[in-house]
C-alpha cells in the first residue's frame, strides 16, 4: 500500500506547465529525495502534495489512512520566521493544530506529544526560550519537531539544512535518518546530491527535459545519474 502516489500529474506555475504527467510512488518507510534543476517544478510539487495547488491533470492519492493534512511539513526558512516571537513549546505544539480542530485549547494527549518529540530531538531544555534567540541548528530542531507533531507516518522537508554550518548539518540528517529508521516516511527536496545518494532509499529527479523516479541504486545506474556530475549546480 502506498502512502502517496501520483499518476499522470501534471501542474503549473503562473500559467505555465512545468511538470507533465510525473509518476511516483512512496511506501511507508521510504526515503524518497527530490532533487532537479531549477524551473523544474519541485516547489510547484510541494504545495500539490499539501494540497495548496491543484493539479492540473492527474491523480495524487493517498494510501494506508493518510490524509493531507497528516503530513509534517518543515518549510524552508524565511528571516521573517527565524525572528517568530513565541516560545519553543508554543512553536512545537502548534503542530498539532490540525487535530485539534475547533476546541480552544490543547489535550493533555497534545501537549505529551509535543513534550515526547521536544525529548526526542533533543531540545526539552529549550521548552521557555524565545524561539528567535535560538540558534539555526536549534530552531530547526524545534521545526522539525512541530513538524512531528503533526504525523505519525509522513514527513515533507524542503530544504531543511539551507544555512547550517557543515557540522550541524551532519547531526541534521542523522536526526531525519533516525526518524526514517523509527517508522516515519520521509520526503526531502534537496540541492545536497551527496546526501541525497548517502541518506535515501528512492530519488526523483526533476528536470525540464526528463525525470527520473527509482530507487537510489537504480538512480546511480541510469543516465540520470549524470545529473551528479554537475554537483550542487542548478538543482
Amino acid at each position: 500500500m502506498s502512502l502517496i502516489k501520483t499518476t499522470n500529474l501534471t501542474l503549473s506555475y503562473e500559467n505555465m506547465t512545468v511538470i507533465k504527467d510525473l509518476n511516483f510512488e512512496v511506501s511507508p518507510g521510504d526515503y524518497l529525495c527530490i532533487v532537479g534543476e531549477n524551473g523544474s517544478g519541485k516547489s510547484t510539487l510541494v504545495k500539490a502534495l499539501l494540497g495548496l495547488k491543484k493539479p492540473v491533470g492527474g491523480l495524487i492519492e493517498f494510501g494506508d489512512g493518510l490524509q493531507q493534512n497528516e503530513i509534517g511539513y518543515l518549510p524552508q526558512q524565511t528571516n521573517a520566521q527565524r525572528d517568530f516571537p513565541a516560545s519553543v513549546y508554543e512553536v512545537v505544539i502548534s503542530g498539532c493544530l490540525n487535530s485539534r480542530g475547533i476546541r480552544p485549547f490543547y489535550s493533555a494527549q497534545e501537549r505529551g506529544i509535543a513534550a515526547e518529540n521536544m525529548e526526542r530531538l533533543g531540545i526539552s531544555e529549550l521548552k521557555k526560550r524565545s524561539y528567535r534567540e535560538l540558534s539555526g541548528g536549534q530552531q530547526q530542531r524545534v521545526l522539525l519537531a512541530r513538524a512531528l507533531c503533526a504525523t505519525r507516518k509522513i514527513l515533507l522537508l524542503d530544504e531543511p539544512v539551507t544555512g547550517l554550518d557543515p557540522m550541524v548539518t551532519v547531526e541534521f540528517y542523522g536526526l531525519i535518518s533516525q526518524i526514517n529508521h523509527d517508522g516515519v516516511t520521509v520526503i526531502m527536496v534537496t540541492h545536497d546530491m551527496s546526501a541525497a545518494v548517502k541518506y535515501a532509499s528512492h530519488i526523483l529527479c526533476m528536470r525540464e527535459d526528463d525525470c527520473f523516479f527509482g530507487s537510489t541504486e537504480e538512480f546511480l545506474k541510469s543516465d540520470s545519474s549524470n545529473f551528479l556530475k554537475g554537483g550542487d549546480k542548478g538543482v
